[in-house]
């Protein structure tokens, strides 16, 4: 009963013998018990009598307390605590041989074993315990979460930061990793035909979205592989460009990763926009985005020159407003509240319910924060004292 069933099915899938006798006699485990119980008993009260004979025979009526005490400790000792640990600390070593014992077994006590079997049943009932509702052995996304976290060295470290990134997909939002509609990187149709070759040429993305003046008014999405005969026209032929774009992908902000995965499979797209509940656009989504929240980072874009997150010489950082909260929390390892806002801006403004001046002060998820620049309009950059946190 203490063996490891994920190991045991894995085992009876290659054709181990004795897991696959096992794993019959544990598709009925009412069986296998009965049957355990029947032969433990039987000769637990067969030594039970023999010892009492004996024991009057030698003492007297003393005998049967003497017989019991000394056989008490026999059974307890040699008979149940010894051999049962040891063949809980060492399962496979012991269950695969008794499984060929006890198989036989079954197979001629099956009728007593069976009768044992109905009368236990029917008392469950008159207790009200449904025999119906059989266990599983079913893993819940937590539990799975645990056995990886502690499989040690049978996995390597970065494969299961890998796998319970996985696990993870159903519970982060494509909202929680979009690119902000105030990043996006795109071409305005109704720039210059010279300026929007020399964007096209100079672009660090292989696709950018095309738009009317804002980026409200999306066109599509051209793939940069598509361009190069433009580069070599000399015609303001915006028409041609147009004609190149393929349609974009909306995809509602409350959508798991999990789900858009496979959107993006379905489809064959690798970029998706991300619209709210008004049909408004959010921001953008690559299928980059979200096999880096599985295998980590592993592009460097050249754009990103200047980090979000600047260490002070006082052992705090100085912190863009833009900065994502769960990317801080997976570099950086700050555990700020996550519930709503996606950036430090909205964490600041949703705590404050105001839009604070430079140098306001606060404390949020156990951090000191204090605004070091703001506008009108959002929190620019904030100083986070992350030491302070840990004393």
């Amino acid at each position: 009963m203490a063996i490891n069933r994920y190991r045991l099915r894995h085992l009876n899938r290659i054709g181990h013998r004795g897991a696959r006798a096992v794993s019959q006699l544990l598709d009925h485990p009412e069986r296998l018990i009965g049957l355990i119980l029947l032969g433990n008993n039987f000769v637990n009260i067969l030594a039970s009598s023999i010892a009492t004979i004996i024991g009057m025979r030698l003492f007297g009526d003393a005998g049967i307390a003497i017989a019991t005490g000394v056989l008490t400790f026999i059974i307890l000792i040699f008979a149940e605590v010894t051999p049962k640990t040891i063949a809980a600390l060492n399962p496979e070593r012991f269950a695969f041989p008794a499984s060929f014992v006890l198989t036989p077994l079954l197979g001629v006590l099956y009728p007593l074993v069976k009768l044992i079997n109905l009368l236990t049943n029917f008392i469950l009932r008159l207790f009200g315990i449904k025999l119906s509702a059989s266990q599983n052995d079913h893993l819940s996304r937590e539990e799975l979460r645990t056995i990886v976290k502690e499989a040690g060295g049978l996995i390597p470290q970065k494969h299961q930061a890998m796998l319970t990134s996985i696990l993870d997909l159903e519970q982060v939002t494509v909202e929680d990793i979009m690119v902000p509609r105030s990043e996006i990187l795109g071409i305005n149709i109704e720039d210059e035909w010279n300026s929007i070759l020399k964007q096209i040429a100079q672009s660090q993305h292989t696709r950018l979205p095309v738009f009317h003046n804002n980026s409200e008014t999306i066109l599509g999405i051209l793939h940069m592989r598509d361009t190069t005969h433009l580069h070599s026209s000399d015609q303001e032929e915006k028409s041609s460009l147009i004609d190149l774009l393929r349609e974009p992908l909306f995809i509602p902000e409350k959508t798991s990763l999990n789900t858009q995965l496979l959107k993006f499979q379905q489809f064959k797209k690798r970029i998706g926009l991300v619209v709210d509940e008004y049909g408004d656009l959010q921001g953008l989504v690559t299928m980059e985005d979200l096999l880096e929240e599985i295998v980590g980072e592993f592009t460097t874009d050249a754009s990103d020159t200047i980090p979000e997150v600047h260490p002070l010489s006082d052992g705090s950082f100085l912190v863009d407003g833009t900065a994502n909260l769960r990317d801080l929390e997976k570099n950086m390892g700050w555990v700020l509240p996550q519930e709503g806002p996606k950036t430090l801006n909205g964490l600041i403004l949703e705590h404050l319910e105001s839009i604070p001046e430079a140098g306001t002060s606060m404390m949020i998820g156990g951090y000191p924060i204090e605004v070091t620049r703001a506008s009108e309009q959002f929190v620019q950059k904030a100083t986070i004292f992350p030491l302070l946190k840990k004393q």
